[in-house]
């Protein structure tokens, strides 16, 4: 469900148009009252305007960005376990800005309060209506795994090689590892530091045979299954594509199912 505001006055401004995203029933009542009562406590600040560039001014944007990027996250998986902490930048010094009495910031379309971005601030109420955008970052800290000890390629991890704890999820380039099955059992695909964060690249299924090893091919269809053998033309790891060649040397591919078959679909 979502509740969209706008169209009212506050302290003899308008309120921005903005939408709160509410979440279950049993959680989404609560973060909606809060996102609402911030959000009018953010507009009832940014009514009275503070110069543009001035302390005061940066601390209203922050505040404004705040209840922003809070609200977004909502519809965020996980977003209970989820906290942003927003960066206010600066203007361009070269912008020469004509006297407004009232700025008001924006969200352009599409835009995500996810690390680099930008908002929108216009003047609503000057002898010039001018429209420029200030850069922000929104830092997102999520739950996390990081490696206790270093490792080499191809370790299969296990429980005690990790410990959950907090990371920044938008300083990596990767969805971040959050449930142990995520990557208890898998092996490491490259060398990994004490204190990594544990990512969607950082592992993969175990290898179960190597390449050039000898496979049984198997083709299920309904009430029917045919079987095969051939050669893995590259390491099989649990669940992901192999390529196999078969004694009159066609190549084809099939899903590793474990350390001697690998199912070809029809």
């Amino acid at each position: 469900m979502r509740l969209t505001l706008g169209s009212a006055w506050l302290g003899g401004s308008p309120l921005p148009t903005a939408t709160l995203w509410v979440g279950g029933l049993r959680r989404g009542r609560t973060r909606w009252r809060q996102a609402l009562a911030a959000a009018l406590a953010t507009w009832g600040v940014l009514s009275h305007a503070a110069p543009v560039g001035s302390a005061q001014w940066r601390n209203d944007m922050a505040h404004w960005l705040q209840v922003q990027a809070d609200t977004q996250m909502q519809a965020v998986p996980l977003a209970g376990q989820l906290r942003a902490q927003v960066e206010v930048g600066s203007l361009d010094p070269r912008l020469r800005l004509a006297p407004c009495e009232r700025v008001e910031p924006y969200l352009p379309p599409g835009t995500r309060l996810w690390g680099r971005s930008r908002i929108g601030l216009r003047c609503t109420d000057g002898p010039v209506a001018w429209n420029v955008f200030l850069p922000i970052y929104v830092r997102v800290w999520g739950p996390g795994w990081v490696l206790n000890q270093p490792l080499p390629p191809g370790t299969q991890l296990e429980p005690a090689h990790a410990q959950a704890t907090e990371v920044e999820w938008t300083a990596q380039r990767q969805a971040v590892l959050v449930q142990p099955q995520d990557w208890v059992g898998q092996q490491t695909t490259r060398a990994m530091a004490a204190g990594q964060v544990l990512l969607a690249g950082s592992v993969r299924a175990p290898q179960v045979f190597a390449s050039g090893s000898t496979v049984k091919l198997r083709v299920q269809g309904p009430g029917f299954t045919l079987t095969a053998t051939g050669e893995a033309l590259a390491p099989g790891h649990l669940g992901e594509t192999v390529r196999v060649r078969l004694p009159n040397k066609k190549v084809v591919l099939g899903t590793v199912v474990d350390a001697t078959t690998v199912d070809v679909p029809l």
